[in-house]
């Protein structure tokens, strides 16, 4: 397998387009002034678990392609993997430009929202406010970008993983 195809291009241009998909439904929710709306959360929701899934299947897929229909499972959970880890830090890049530039009150919305939603449910104002501490604590921060990273890379191995299993073709299966 002297000529095996590229897979950092492959990697490159899938998280580069699964991050810019992320931000597109972010900045497209919140020009229709639905950025704290519930129903904003769940349609990038569904974008996310669209791009999570299909980036790195089609990665996986041009891969193949170009390896003259080879490729190992590990080849294929690398580019998932990479695929997901670089449209996630395009994406968490964009939240901080976003929540630093673009909505610099964006949190302490988020905040306002919470504690009506959490009020409106029953919560006590003690518990009300150690639920807004925790939740301050990781918004716009390293620890809570590292995590969110540690999540996203965690399921984008699960998902990759499983389709890597499926497409894998080595050339030892063909004797």
């Amino acid at each position: 397998m002297e000529n095996q195809a590229n897979s950092k291009s492959i990697i490159l241009n899938n998280g580069l387009y699964y991050g810019l998909i992320l931000i597109l439904a972010s900045l497209i929710t919140y020009a229709l002034g639905m950025h704290l709306d519930p129903t904003a959360g769940y349609i990038n929701l569904g974008v996310l678990a669209f791009v999570l899934i299909g980036f790195p299947i089609i990665g996986m897929s041009k891969f193949k392609k170009d390896n003259n229909d080879f490729m190992s499972w590990g080849q294929g959970v690398k580019i998932g993997i990479g695929t997901v880890l670089i449209g996630t830090i395009i994406s968490l890049l964009y939240q901080h430009v976003f929540t630093t530039f673009i909505e610099p009150e964006f949190y302490s919305q988020v905040e306002l929202v919470t504690r009506n939603g959490l009020l409106d449910a029953g919560l006590t104002e003690d518990q009300i406010d150690a639920q807004i501490e925790m939740q301050s604590k990781f918004q716009g921060t390293i620890i809570g970008d590292a995590l969110g990273i540690l999540f996203m890379t965690f399921i984008g191995f699960i998902i990759s993983a499983i389709t890597a299993a499926i497409i894998k073709k080595t050339e030892e299966e063909n004797y």
